[in-house]
């Protein structure tokens, strides 16, 4: 069976579905969604049942329609801040755009359960059947690589023996354990804490395996609307004055620290990993609760009553539970360009920022019209994992913002763009409020300083990983 359209695009995950929103509103192409889940979400389709976005609900999912109600929590971790949708409610919400927004345009054919072939054909799952498309072309919207725990089994050794799980399975525990041992340092191994913490799991029979310390942001930094606009540009004055100011790598995540723009669990542990995750000062507390952390390496085997690794073995208990958090969901994928001929690869523009950089790709596919001038626009800003990814990152960041703020009517677009919720329009009438004014103020006093530190600090980081290395 043979199909054409405008664009065929691989992958119905959330940068798929910002991408092809996007498009719908800009221009009058036609699409063709192939995905191999059931139902469009990508990822969140196999996520832990517990698990929430962890930004705001008001600036995920797609441009054209609002996630959640903008809803400040009164209760929970979360108190105080802007909603975090669920799982549950990101996959309804997706589902939602597809029926309502997509296929009812006429222009979007959506083939879920469906394997992508290469050559711009396809194959279905439960049939077998194949399909042949025609494209202009074609989006890989499954570029970043996202996995989770429930789909990827552990690289480490596990005796049949043992109890191990994906942190899925923690909802249905059925009997206790006099230890839960949580294999990751990430937000998943987090939220596998605090999912324990929260069934009243006593501290002390919690061991965390920590393979690094992360630095990690503070939500409350990280808020949408007037308020929350006025957070972000206060915050990152203060980070510019803190980078600029500095007189070294150490001293500068210091400084960046006191400032409240970085967090860390264990004051008296050097941070060696940044992967984005944030966390409230609510959760950081009860995190800062967990005592038995094991900062030996990466898990190589897990034997009952002992647990094997990179540096050295730890003796637990018999009928401990250990619970799998290792799956990578910021893959550090090699950059290529997001624009070459007929393809399209989705990937970050802004750090961590995946919805939000798939709809900026898609307008820039919209409104420009030479590749080399829509790569200037979408340089890519890779997944960050290690702390020094920090400063890359931060200044990739800079410097695409700084771009993107020399072209009026792109400004304009991300002024008004839902996923974008710190760039004020060029032409708001809306008055800085008094304290953004001198936030503003102090960025362009600071920012250049600030941006050729960071320079220099990541050729001072680079050199000492070269050297770590060889």
């Amino acid at each position: 069976m043979k199909l054409e359209a405008d664009y065929l695009v691989i992958g119905a995950g959330a940068m798929g579905m910002a991408f092809v929103d996007t498009l719908l509103t800009e221009t009058d192409a036609t699409v063709v969604m192939v995905d191999k889940h059931d139902k469009p979400g990508g990822h969140w389709n196999d996520a832990y049942p517990f698990v929430h976005l962890h930004q705001p609900s008001s600036f995920y999912g797609v441009n054209s329609a609002k996630l959640g109600d903008d809803a400040i929590d009164e209760t929970g971790l979360n108190k105080g801040l802007h909603e975090l949708a669920s799982g549950a409610e990101v996959c309804a919400y997706f589902d939602q755009v597809m029926q309502r927004r997509f296929l009812s345009s006429g222009r979007v054919s959506y083939f879920p359960m469906c394997e992508y072939l290469g050559d711009q054909s396809f194959k279905s799952m439960v049939t077998g059947e194949v399909k042949q498309v025609t494209a202009r072309k074609v989006v890989d919207a499954t570029y970043m690589n996202v996995s989770v725990p429930s789909v990827k089994p552990p690289e480490y050794q596990v005796q049949s023996d043992v109890a191990c799980i994906p942190l899925n399975d923690l909802p249905k525990l059925r009997q206790p354990h006099s230890q839960y041992v949580v294999i990751g340092a990430g937000k998943t191994g987090m939220d596998a804490c605090l999912w324990l913490l929260s069934h009243q799991v006593s501290a002390d029979d919690i061991m965390w395996v920590m393979p690094r310390d992360s630095w990690i942001l503070d939500r409350a930094n990280i808020q949408p609307g007037r308020s929350g606009a006025t957070i972000g540009v206060e915050g990152l004055a203060g980070q510019m004055r803190a980078i600029a100011e500095s007189e070294s790598i150490d001293d500068m995540f210091a400084k960046v620290q006191q400032n409240g723009q970085l967090l860390r669990i264990a004051d008296e542990v050097k941070p060696s990993m940044y992967r984005c995750a944030t966390v409230t000062d609510l959760e950081l507390q009860q995190l800062k609760k967990i005592k038995n952390v094991i900062r030996k390496g990466r898990v190589k085997r897990v034997s009952r009553g002992q647990l094997e690794l990179t540096q050295g073995a730890v003796t637990l208990s018999e009928d401990a539970l250990y619970i799998d958090c290792t799956a990578d969901a910021l893959a550090r994928r090699p950059v290529v360009p997001v624009f070459d001929g007929n393809q399209i690869t989705l990937q970050t523009v802004r750090f961590c920022q995946q919805v939000f950089s798939a709809a900026v790709i898609a307008h820039i596919e919209a409104s420009y019209d030479s590749e080399d001038e829509r790569n200037r626009l979408c340089t890519v800003v890779p997944h960050p994992n290690t702390a020094s990814d920090w400063m890359r990152v931060t200044l990739a960041h800079a410097m695409n913002q700084l771009t993107w703020s020399a072209d009026a009517s792109l400004l304009q677009w991300l002024g008004d763009a839902r996923l974008d919720a710190f760039t004020q329009p060029a032409n708001s009438t809306d008055k800085p409020t008094e304290a953004m004014q001198a936030a503003i103020a102090n960025i362009n006093e600071h920012g250049p300083t600030a941006l050729r530190k960071l320079q220099e600090y990541i050729e001072l980081a680079s050199q000492s990983e070269l050297h770590t290395s060889a």
